[in-house]
């Protein structure tokens, strides 16, 4: 009988892929101890889920890790943009879009911008990252059992190598094991939506003469669209690895075993238009494409993030984003509970907050593989139409119209048909640059730890406010004064408005959440309001 230990950890993360890594290094930056398990041996070996847009970006720069991440995608730093052609030798071409930020737009709304980081590079910076925090990671670990009562979550899970058993007694869970997901069967929550939308191979191969073909044109992909042999073709490093998805039929009796490399490296000449390519095959990966999200988020002690939680087209990298935000707003309130100075209701807001997010982007995410014609999906008719709200403003400008905000509209559209981020309760709270000790930093910079509350130089009475509210509360509550005199905290960019910017006055105050999204906002001054931070504060931190 295989021996067994015991482990005693507040958390306890299931599934090391991008999710999980995400929440071990945000649960790590907030000091919550953990332990992450994998049943697989190590990081992704497949070069996949690369796009990480700029909210995601920007969770990354807080938590310390976005320079790493960026120089383990300098190879593609260059790469932009989508290409549709019938063939890559072909005069016929077309860009449905070149630029992910034309003209720069967007420096105005992020510190951050969008980075092609593909999943076996990112995850081995995350790894690293975690471990730095004080994340027990252990690979090659794998969840066998889980129970729950009322005073936590008790687990058992086996190391592969050795065959020891461990128990696990951990206050949460977060389970984020991936699209069927044994912790979300286990727990019998369904899920609803379309469901399967299309089905790929993917197939990592070497052709160092595709580069001519390829030529200048530094996209992130290109939709090869001839009726016999389309795809979609993907760089890896723009000079001999790259990454062909094949579509696949299953409704079709086409099995995966169908997929031979002769037929793979056919496949991939006819579609390039290279007929005597050489190509060497070095991988396979099926994956599908799907819209379905959880009915439940959560239940007891145990939470779903990631694709357990919820399955989107490819089409604008929206599925792995949406899960690493799934992680960060889900480890703030962890640590706010676990830590003490929030209650236990603040966890019911995870699913408030992040299911109507998933609903929303899961939609648009099938409706721009409809734009797109992506290679494989065959869209229903009228797919797509219709006015849709730009990536950007579903990748940063979605809102929290209910959860741990105070004041917000309940009618505030999840995602905007336009950016709105004008410091609205439930939006993310708006950038602009700032000067500490002739250091530049961005406002988004001031929120990771805690919650913090912004004024001006004309908010004297805030400062002295949130002093006696963190007393009051036993939780900390910096306050932060902007102005150009010598006494404030923060001084602002030539010309920038403090308040202007986040749709107040020179005399109010803008309370902001760990992850960035404001919690509540005062048009007025302390000498008014002060009671109604103490009433923001019993809503966000669920401390009636």
């Amino acid at each position: 009988m295989s021996p067994t230990v015991e482990d005693r950890v507040p958390v306890l993360v299931v599934g090391g892929s991008l999710v999980g890594l995400s929440a071990s290094l945000f649960l790590g930056r907030l000091g919550v101890r953990h332990m992450l398990v994998e049943k697989h041996s190590d990081t992704s070996r497949h070069p996949r889920g690369r796009g990480n847009n700029v909210r995601t970006m920007e969770l990354y720069r807080v938590a310390g890790a976005e320079q790493r991440i960026r120089e383990a995608a300098s190879v593609l730093a260059d790469n932009h943009g989508i290409l549709q052609t019938p063939s890559l030798t072909g005069e016929e071409q077309e860009w449905l879009f070149k630029e992910i930020d034309p003209g720069g737009g967007l420096a105005r709304f992020s510190p951050a911008g969008w980075c092609l980081c593909s999943q076996n590079d990112l995850e081995p910076v995350l790894v690293r990252c975690a471990r730095e925090h004080g994340g027990d990671l252990r690979f090659h670990t794998e969840l066998l059992s889980f129970d729950q009562d009322r005073e936590g979550v008790t687990a058992v899970v086996k190391n592969r190598d050795t065959g020891e058993h461990t128990t696990v007694h951990a206050d949460y869970l977060i389970a984020a094991d991936g699209p069927r997901s044994p912790a979300r069967e286990r727990l019998g929550i369904g899920q609803t939506g379309p469901g399967d939308l299309f089905h790929n191979v993917s197939i990592t191969f070497r052709a160092p003469a595709l580069a001519a073909a390829v030529g200048d044109r530094r996209f992130i992909a290109c939709y090869l669209t001839n009726p016999e042999a389309d795809g979609a073709l993907l760089p890896v490093d723009n000079q001999e690895e790259w990454v062909f998805h094949a579509p696949w039929h299953p409704d079709r009796v086409e099995t995966l075993e169908d997929f031979t490399d002769e037929r793979c490296i056919d496949h991939i000449r006819r579609a390039t238009g290279v007929p005597d390519m050489d190509v060497e095959i070095t991988g396979k990966a099926p994956w599908h494409a799907a819209e379905r999200v959880a009915e439940r988020y959560s239940e007891g002690r145990v939470f779903l993030a990631g694709d357990s939680a919820h399955e989107m087209s490819p089409t604008g990298a929206f599925g792995s984003n949406t899960g690493i935000q799934d992680a960060h707003n889900l480890a703030w309130k962890l640590a706010a509970v676990v830590n003490g100075w929030a209650g236990p209701g603040l966890l019911d807001t995870y699913e408030s907050e992040r299911q109507p997010v998933a609903r929303a982007t899961s939609a648009r995410a099938s409706a721009r593989s409809a734009e797109h014609s992506h290679p494989g999906y065959a869209a229903a008719p009228g797919a797509g139409g219709g006015r849709q709200s730009g990536v950007l403003t579903v990748a940063l400008g979605y809102s929290y119209p209910r959860g741990a905000v105070a004041g917000a509209d309940p009618e505030l559209p999840v995602v905007p048909a336009r950016m709105q981020l004008t410091g609205a309760p439930g939006t993310r709270a708006p950038h602009m640059w700032l000067r500490r000790a002739g250091v530049r930093l961005s406002t988004l910079d001031l929120y990771e730890q805690s919650l913090v509350l912004l004024t001006g130089p004309d908010g004297e009475g805030w400062r002295t406010a949130a002093a006696r509210a963190a007393e009051r509360w036993s939780l900390d509550l910096p306050a932060y004064s902007i102005g150009d005199r010598p006494e404030d905290d923060l001084a602002p960019d030539e010309g920038a408005d403090w308040a202007e910017a986040h749709g107040t006055t020179p005399q109010g105050a803008v309370l902001v959440r760990p992850d960035g999204f404001v919690a509540w906002r005062a048009p007025g001054t302390a000498a008014d309001l002060a009671g109604e931070l103490d009433a923001a504060l019993a809503k966000v931190l669920c401390r009636g």
